[in-house]
């Protein structure tokens, strides 16, 4: 088995792998800064499409952290890339944000104003939930129309617990309407691969961090390459058997991750 240490490209899941809400972890500016320095590359993946990657670059530098633009891959991006291959040009109905919206615009991505007109139900973790949405993404679902959602994460790792993430959400309305969505977000090996071809690394050279077996680790599986899996967020050593999703690595969180590169430089 390769050594944590032997790895390059590291994609870092966020929220419960990195911070909780606005709390960010121990030593996780020395990992990013050992891993930078090594030559390697830190590439942040988040099933988070309520928020753009500016509002992350903004979160990360009031914790200490410089980022940019390339340092992430996204869901909203592997959202993009499927309705470009799968429903090019049609108009998409944006059960999500006004950030999650608005990059989708920018993209060039047609949005619908309204449920009239709209031709795809695109779903993404919505912190600005209304019972308008729901009642709109029922009516769309019974007329048929294709049902596309970010990720299937059940929740969202916060400070004083945990919220409905966009899964629980698709839940309720597949029990609503009968009508199941195709995923787009991790645990699909597209957003791996994505980051792997921006920045050259291979698979040997590319580890998937995260602390949710089903999205993250499951992700890496998916692509083909090493995973470590954090209980610093959401997981618990309980979920390997439970969901028989094997990462390479169980570690406590980052700092952990920093104490087993230095034993085995």
């Amino acid at each position: 088995m390769a050594q944590l240490s032997q790895k390059r490209l590291f994609l870092l899941d966020m929220d419960g792998t990195i911070y909780l809400s606005d709390r960010l972890f121990d030593r996780v500016p020395e990992f990013l800064a050992r891993v930078r320095g090594s030559g390697g590359r830190a590439v942040f993946l988040t099933n988070n499409s309520s928020r753009g990657v500016e509002d992350y670059i903004e979160k990360l530098r009031a914790m200490g952290i410089e980022t940019a633009r390339e340092d992430y891959v996204t869901s909203v991006d592997a959202a993009i890339r499927h309705l470009r291959l799968h429903h090019p040009g049609r108009r998409c109905y944006v059960f999500g944000t006004r950030s999650f919206a608005h990059q989708l615009e920018q993209a060039g991505v047609p949005l619908a104003a309204g449920q009239d007109g709209a031709e795809v139900l695109l779903c993404g973790f919505d912190t600005e939930l209304t019972f308008q949405k729901l009642e709109d993404a029922c009516i769309l679902l019974g007329r048929g129309v294709p049902f596309v959602a970010t990720n299937p994460d059940w929740v969202c790792p916060t400070w004083y617990g945990s919220v409905p993430d966009c899964g629980r959400v698709c839940q309720m309305l597949t029990r609503a309407t009968g009508r199941e969505p195709v995923f787009v977000g991790k645990p699909q090996p597209d957003m791996v691969r994505l980051a792997m071809e921006r920045t050259g690394f291979s698979g040997e050279e590319t580890v998937v961090v995260g602390d949710r077996l089903y999205t993250d680790v499951a992700c890496g599986v998916n692509a083909g390459v090493d995973t470590v899996f954090v209980l610093s967020g959401e997981g618990t050593c309980a979920d390997i058997e439970r969901f028989d999703i094997h990462p390479t690595w169980v570690l406590q969180d980052i700092a952990a991750i920093c104490r087993e590169m230095e034993e085995n430089r």
